[in-house]
């Protein structure tokens, strides 16, 4: 299977090390590929509408080349911080920016990891669930896990090795 990951962090902290523990599980039966918007040079959606959800975007910068990747992935893995109760800025931008070939995106393989300094009982973590259950139900995403974690220490996620095992294993399970 094709997986792209979408690392919503800049930072290389506990959404870096729940990615890292996926990617050992999945890496062995799948080819994977990691955006990371921070390094790109991708404009915000200016809601043009020129892409009429398939030409693609207008903007001559990063946009095009990263949601090809993305439209092209049998699995699209969300991974993001928790920013204000909300996903981080550089992982909603992504999405906004597949507005440009959203009708490729149907039918896709899906799923999250979100993380924050909350305890996992926390509206943030609701929130951004909610919004990609949004997302699922338009785009008939098959949502195959959403999973949530609270790492407040930079390695606090590290240190905890029944979570790694748990994300790893998740990798590991994908079919």
């Amino acid at each position: 299977m094709n997986i792209i990951i979408v690392n919503g962090s800049a930072r290389k902290g506990n959404t870096l090390t729940a990615i890292d523990a996926f990617v050992k599980g999945a890496s062995e039966k799948n080819k994977i590929e990691i955006i990371e918007p921070d390094k790109l040079d991708i404009a915000y959606c200016k809601g043009c509408g020129a892409c009429q959800c398939y030409k693609g975007c207008v903007d001559k910068d990063d946009t095009n080349p990263t949601i090809e990747k993305i439209a092209e992935a049998d699995m699209i893995i969300f991974a993001t911080p928790v920013y204000w109760w909300g996903m981080s800025a550089q992982l909603k931008l992504i999405i906004d920016k597949c507005y440009c070939r959203g009708l490729q995106l149907n039918n896709k393989k899906v799923g999250t990891i979100v993380v924050g300094g909350s305890p996992i009982d926390s509206i943030q973590y609701e929130l951004i669930n909610k919004q990609f259950d949004c997302m699922a139900k338009y785009l008939s995403w098959n949502m195959v896990f959403q999973k949530s974690y609270y790492a407040t220490a930079k390695d606090e996620l590290a240190k905890n090795a029944d979570i790694m095992k748990e994300i790893e294993d998740i990798g590991k399970n994908l079919q």
